[in-house]
């Protein structure tokens, strides 16, 4: 028989798939819902300390490609297919004191669920650092089995908060450093994409002693404008800021950077984001290594929280495991990273005449001047 479950960061989850910190995960009904619809595990909206308004109208919303002319819009057209989402939605608008008491009843309500918090606070001051630790302690205190750290939202103002943590690797080292000082539950960092070397970032977040690492967030971004009005096609009063692009126009990118960390710490967890809404999506992801993987627009479309979504990815694994019954595969560990060791340097794929081929370098190849040089 498959079995779906899996094993992360020493949680036992009845099957590999999540819904992200997101809107669908934003309040009490729709966390209850999410995990009657058959999601194993949930990750909260992110809570902070400091209380955040968001801005007026729309905060998301979602672009489509038109076949037919291979524009791309937040007009709805027949036909047209969805290319991705895009937001500028900040954390949960909800103070810590409305998530206490609520965490700990839906914890009560399903204890086989897994319940993940995610949190936010800034850096750069010892104040700042107990704001991490204040959460950290809340949260778990509530029942959270886990704490997912935001170090990646892709559009805070404050210079020391979001993704702006997430490009330094010595501040993601001692938030996470100082979050784990007081955790008794495991501790994920949630990285931003939007970074040179996203391996940087990670060893940083180990060093800081890190259960695991969550990627991608979505990718800052700016909405497209209209070719009709030339305004945005998002904004408040003409005005526009960059926000963040999810859905399906993210999965190759966020599996490059995936790719980056499972290749480097091979021995380490991640759970994957970004673009996923079948099985053959998450399928990706767990063949480059991940242990779980979590869901956000997909859901947004179908109901919310995804109900249609996480009926077909269990079903896909299933199907999935079935097929390959005779490879011996039962559960997720059986294949989880096998293809992790396809991806090489460019240099290392093969020319129609490498003869020829000196990887950009010199005309002559090294060793063919070694041979020259011995001949004399």
């Amino acid at each position: 028989m498959a079995d779906l479950s899996v094993t992360f960061t020493g949680i036992k989850f009845e099957n590999p798939f999540l819904l992200s910190s997101a809107p669908p995960t934003e309040s009490e009904s729709n966390i209850v819902r999410a995990f009657e619809a058959g999601w194993s595990g949930v990750v909260t909206k992110t809570i902070g300390v400091h209380p955040v308004v968001n801005v007026k109208g729309p905060k998301t919303n979602f672009m489509r490609t038109d076949p037919a002319s291979g524009l791309i819009s937040m007009k709805k057209k027949a036909g047209a297919a969805l290319h991705s989402s895009w937001n500028w939605e900040l954390i949960s608008d909800k103070p810590l004191d409305w998530w206490i008491g609520r965490l700990s009843r839906i914890k009560n309500a399903h204890p086989e669920k897994v319940l993940i918090a995610s949190i936010m606070a800034g850096s750069g001051s010892d104040e700042e650092m107990r704001h991490w630790q204040s959460l950290a302690k809340a949260c778990q205190d509530e029942g959270a089995d886990a704490l997912e750290l935001n170090l990646s939202c892709p559009h805070m103002d404050r210079p020391d908060m979001g993704s702006n943590i997430g490009k330094d690797d010595e501040l993601i080292s001692v938030v996470t450093q100082v979050v784990k000082e007081v955790a008794s539950v495991p501790v994920w960092a949630k990285l931003t994409p939007s970074t040179t070397d996203i391996v940087v970032e990670a060893r940083g977040a180990f060093l800081g002693g890190a259960d695991a690492i969550s990627s991608s967030n979505t990718f800052t971004s700016l909405p497209v404008i209209d070719p009709e009005t030339l305004e945005f096609e998002m904004n408040v009063e003409g005005l526009v800021s960059t926000g963040g692009l999810g859905g399906p126009a993210i999965l190759p990118l966020s599996l490059a950077k995936m790719a980056q960390m499972t290749g480097a710490f091979p021995d380490k967890d991640f759970s994957g984001i970004g673009g996923i809404a079948e099985f053959p999506h998450a399928l990706n992801y767990f063949l480059l290594g991940c242990g779980t993987v979590q869901v956000c627009t997909a859901a947004m479309l179908d109901h919310a929280v995804g109900p249609t979504v996480i009926k077909n990815l269990v079903r896909g694994m299933e199907e999935f495991l079935e097929k390959n019954a005779h490879r011996g595969w039962k559960s997720l560990e059986d294949f989880r990273g096998i293809r992790r060791d396809r991806i090489v340097s460019h240099s290392k794929i093969k020319r129609p005449d490498e003869a020829h081929y000196h990887g950009g370098y010199e005309d002559e190849a090294p060793a063919a001047t070694a041979e020259a040089k011995a001949a004399k």
